[in-house]
């Protein structure tokens, strides 16, 4: 059954869904052939973006997603007991990692949204904005009004009760949340009791984007596009994947505008899309002339400090083998394809590392090395544990399905919330006698130390102002060093939240349905597994806490005697992605290894953007859905 709140709309505005056109008109009628504006991605920050720049009715927006045109209102999407259960589904890119051999040598999920929404349609729901110091670290490393205080009123346009974000608390708290922060309290870690008035660092409830009224998810799609559907200037279009960016005077990348039979391996998922097109001819016309501007030479423009690039439009295709089509945009595109397919994309377009590109044979219009380097994630491990209560949902089949009855009838009771809705976000120097000693054997690491070997003398630069940043902050009580995520099942997951590691996204081939090799490289850097041995060890005087012995907890995995190397293999064996992926696309200067400005546009060209999680020059210690509706909102 559809919530209520969103049946009208429903009925109304989607009573056609054709070829993965959305509109509140006849979808035989094709988009225009040029746009003033083309966004690539309609996940949050694509949404987000182009919903703003369409409430100007005198100007034009398409937005093109490679995903499926919408989710059909599953529970397994709409209800908060479900969360995280969607993953791997058809709402999936599907993406691995490369091997991990500095774990076990495993490749691991690396799970991104591919509908429309993106990943809001499979996120925790989590709501939660970071630190000051996240973000004045931002404005520090050269881009001014990226700071706390210049980032609030974003932050706050994103939320609302009910519209843009619907975000609120559940109707119910698991009563071991309880437990944990008296015990956290005992241990010297404080409550945040606002967990989003940037001084985060302690234990939280946080709040979710979760319809007050229906208590079910509050996705981008649903609150930036649903309810704006018949704005005549607001196009949407899906299951169509943008295979490359058009530079004027640039030959582009052959292969990508080329079908092949390789099929569409990015994403594995059912985003067949509309082979028959929407009125795009292959090869169209030329793209309108701005005013004022006279098509420039056709020549190749490589150094980013003294380019001026002009973006025509872009190439398009449901599939690898299907002919591409093109759209032209008049004014700008903006790339908010996530923080792993943007940087692909701006590769295939022949921005990046030079000997990237040309290993493939792509023209390159600019030779920005920071193009799919300094990829961070916040990295995760869970520490098992049992508690012997008799109101588990996952233990107690008739608990379980009371709570349905009563979710289904008032909306109330546990499964109007996920599990881990208490959270914690200990500052090193609160947790372990060691903080001094981890902190000063970062200071002391060469900048190359731990990097990927070869790299770019500016990504080295910019590694170098990061982490200077990093261990400064690190050293204080006010800046998270992980994340504790209490699911009240019977798990004490620890997550990096600052990491040290850097890794990389670069393609593995010319063609644009290859997916990208993504290495994050988590624990690279040893830092980050010093932080997280502390973290498990700080689990062990947590769970010994009075607070905690009432629950009677049993520590299963790792093992509570383990010794660090038995923790060192256990985190080897157990780390994954916690879905946020950052940074490939940096906001930096030049020489630091950056690729957008503090416009976010990308160095060296006059109207190209990326707005979403890659602009990150260093990861906030937050889950990242709140950071990039309140930057695309910026």
């Amino acid at each position: 059954m559809l919530p209520v709140k969103f049946a009208f709309l429903a009925s109304s505005v989607f009573f056609r869904v054709s070829g993965g056109l959305l509109l509140d008109r006849d979808t035989n009628v094709p988009p225009q052939e040029a746009y003033d504006y083309i966004v690539v991605g309609c996940g949050i920050s694509g949404l987000v973006v182009t919903n703003r720049l369409s409430e100007d009715p005198s100007v034009t927006v398409l937005c093109i997603e490679a995903g499926i045109a919408r989710d059909h209102y599953e529970s397994i999407i709409q209800n908060p007991v479900y969360v995280g259960a969607d993953i791997g589904g058809i709402y999936d890119w599907k993406l691995s990692t490369v091997p991990q051999t500095q774990l076990d040598g495993a490749a691991r999920p690396m799970p991104q949204g591919k509908v429309l929404g993106g990943g809001s349609i499979l996120n925790a729901m989590c709501w939660n904005r970071g630190g000051r110091d996240d973000y004045d670290a931002w404005e520090a490393l050269g881009n001014p009004d990226w700071g706390w205080d210049s980032l609030l009123p974003y932050f706050k346009k994103a939320k609302r009760n009910v519209y843009p974000i619907a975000v609120s608390y559940p109707k119910y708290f698991y009563p071991q949340s309880r437990n944990l922060f008296a015990a956290l309290n005992l241990l010297g870690v404080p409550t945040a009791f606002d967990p989003n008035d940037g001084l985060t660092a302690g234990a939280a409830l946080v709040p979710t984007d979760i319809d007050p009224i229906n208590q079910t998810r509050a996705d981008a799609r649903r609150s930036y596009f649903d309810p704006y559907a018949t704005r005549k200037n607001f196009h949407v279009i899906t299951g169509q994947q943008v295979t490359q960016i058009l530079i004027e005077g640039n030959t582009g990348d052959d292969v990508a505008s080329n079908p092949s039979s390789g099929g569409n391996v990015n994403g594995n998922g059912p985003a067949s899309g509309n082979t028959g097109g929407f009125g795009f001819g292959p090869g169209g016309g030329p793209p309108p002339t701005p005013p004022n501007e006279q098509a420039s030479a056709s020549i190749i423009r490589r150094d980013p400090a003294t380019s001026n690039l002009r973006v025509t439009g872009v190439e398009f295709a449901p599939n690898a083998t299907a002919p591409r089509r093109t759209v032209y945009a008049t004014r700008e595109v903006i790339v908010a394809a996530g923080a792993l397919h943007s940087a692909q994309i701006l590769q295939l377009s022949g921005i990046g590392p030079a000997s990237l590109l040309e290993n493939f044979n792509i023209t390159v219009s600019l030779d920005l090395p920071g193009v799919g380097n300094n990829l961070q994630d916040h990295c995760l491990v869970d520490n098992n544990v049992s508690y012997p209560s008799p109101s588990l949902l996952t233990t107690n089949a008739t608990y379980n399905a009371e709570a349905g009855v009563e979710y289904n009838t008032h909306k109330t009771g546990p499964w109007t919330a996920g599990s881990p809705n208490g959270l914690a976000f200990p500052p090193l120097p609160l947790i372990s006698n060691n903080s001094a000693i981890i902190l000063d054997g970062a200071n002391n690491q060469a900048p190359t130390d731990h990097l990927v070997p070869g790299l770019d003398s500016t990504i080295v630069a910019g590694f170098s102002a990061q982490k200077a940043s990093l261990v400064e902050r690190l050293g204080t009580n006010t800046s998270a060093a992980y994340e504790i995520i209490n699911n009240n099942a019977g798990s004490l997951t620890v997550a990096v939240m600052h990491p040290f590691s850097r890794g990389t996204c670069h393609i593995n081939s010319p063609d644009p349905f290859e997916p990208p090799l993504i290495d994050p490289r988590w624990l690279s850097n040893p830092v980050d597994r010093q932080i997280l041995i502390e973290a498990l060890l700080f689990n062990r005087e947590i769970l010994a806490t009075p607070p905690m012995v009432e629950l009677q907890p049993a520590q299963f995995v790792p093992p509570v005697d383990a010794n660090e190397d038995a923790l060192s293999q256990v985190i080897n064996n157990g780390i994954r992605t916690e879905f946020h992926p950052s940074g490939t696309c940096a906001m930096l200067p030049i020489a630091q290894g950056g690729v957008v400005d503090p416009r976010l546009r990308v160095w060296g060209t006059r109207n190209l953007r990326v707005v979403d999680a890659g602009i990150f020059p260093m990861v906030p210690a937050a889950h990242l859905q709140a950071v990039v509706y309140g930057v695309a909102e910026k």
